[in-house]
């Protein structure tokens, strides 16, 4: 890296993460950048709008983020929204889902997680040189257990090398397009980076619970980064402003955090199979709505009617369900029923890093 000659004075990171992978990736690049004697600042995005000191037009920018449903987190939009307009150069690194299977490394996917918040920049006047997402290793650990301690490192110490590459393009001035091999497959998956962004990622946020384990202690809350956590009743409970990072499953000291599977599938299930079209059958009997408009438009009125009971549902069962988990018996058959209860349902945090409030 020594023998390239840096084109900036200046960099300023951001970054946000859950699980530590986006701060891993921001904490290497600055250390990169003060091997070339570039002064080099980490810091963690707000979700709320922010008072900014002018930029030097020497100044490369850079964010740092995790990928969430295909897309970039909504409060990492949010921050971008608010962020001053500029003529600076940026980069953004988009962190995946990464595994592997023996020695091959296999990629995640991000969807518009890049191109999003590019967009957003660019008309602030910005000019991105720099599109990469980083396969670090996987941490949605509702959907399956963390990876092994081995592999772990060695997906790390493959994004180091990765990381090493990217930053002595990016800090000597020449573009990274990473990203543009997999533009195709990120486009297509509009539609899902949109139904996550507009709904699904509320579902999500309901299922979240403490279990018996959980002695109050309140890091859980503390430690959210977009303060989505409450105090409710003595327990923790997640509003809709939840994001999944999943900071709170892989951090809590107890490994009290726990992903209700089988409350939410039985919720799930009734809604979709049952509640749903049973509501739907009363509006046309009751003449509250005519069966032509609800079928009609290839069924919108009806989706949006299935949109809107599931949303109430989803919020009345959780509430029901937060009251419940104070009955032992019921919150050891929810824990029970819950696969992220089991030993081998391993959790994940980036141990490099050290845990910021």
């Amino acid at each position: 890296m020594t023998s390239s000659y840096p084109q900036f004075d200046c960099l300023s990171i951001w970054f946000f993460s859950g699980t530590g992978n986006a701060q891993f990736a921001a904490e290497q690049i600055k250390a990169n950048a003060e091997k070339l004697a570039i002064n080099a600042t980490v810091q963690r995005m707000l979700s709320k709008k922010s008072n900014f000191d002018p930029f030097d037009e020497n100044t490369l920018i850079g964010f740092c983020y995790p990928t969430h449903g295909f897309n970039a987190p909504p409060s990492v939009l949010k921050f971008l929204w608010h962020f001053p307009k500029g003529k600076n150069k940026v980069f953004l690194l988009n962190t995946r889902a990464g595994l592997k299977l023996y020695k091959i490394h296999l990629p995640g996917i991000g969807g518009i997680a890049l191109w999003l918040p590019a967009l957003i920049m660019f008309l602030k006047g910005y000019k991105p040189i720099g599109f990469r997402p980083l396969d670090m290793p996987s941490n949605w650990i509702s959907l399956h257990p963390g990876i092994r301690e081995k592999v772990i490192e060695s997906i790390k110490k493959h994004c180091t090398c990765t990381l090493e590459r990217f930053s002595k393009r990016i800090l000597t001035g020449k573009p990274v397009l990473n990203g543009f091999l997999w533009f195709p497959v990120d486009i297509a998956l509009i539609p899902i980076s949109i139904a996550y962004y507009l709904g699904g990622r509320f579902f999500i946020a309901k299922t979240f619970f403490a279990n018996y384990n959980c002695n109050s202690c309140g890091l859980c809350i503390k430690q959210c980064p977009v303060k989505a956590i409450v105090e409710k009743d003595k327990r923790p409970y997640w509003t809709f402003n939840c994001e999944s990072c999943m900071k709170c499953m892989n951090s809590c000291p107890k490994r009290a955090i726990e992903t209700a599977h089988g409350f939410t599938f039985l919720l799930w299930w009734t809604i979709f199979s049952a509640l749903s079209g049973f509501v739907v059958k009363l509006i046309v009997h009751y003449n509250i709505l005519p069966i032509e408009l609800i079928q009609g438009s290839f069924g919108l009125v009806q989706n949006a009617i299935t949109i809107i009971i599931s949303f109430a549902i989803v919020y009345i069962a959780y509430r029901l369900l937060h009251q419940l988990l104070g009955l032992k018996l019921i919150n050891r058959i929810i824990t029970y029923t819950s696969l992220t209860h089991f030993k081998f349902w391993r959790r994940y945090y980036n141990n490099s890093v050290k845990i910021l409030d």
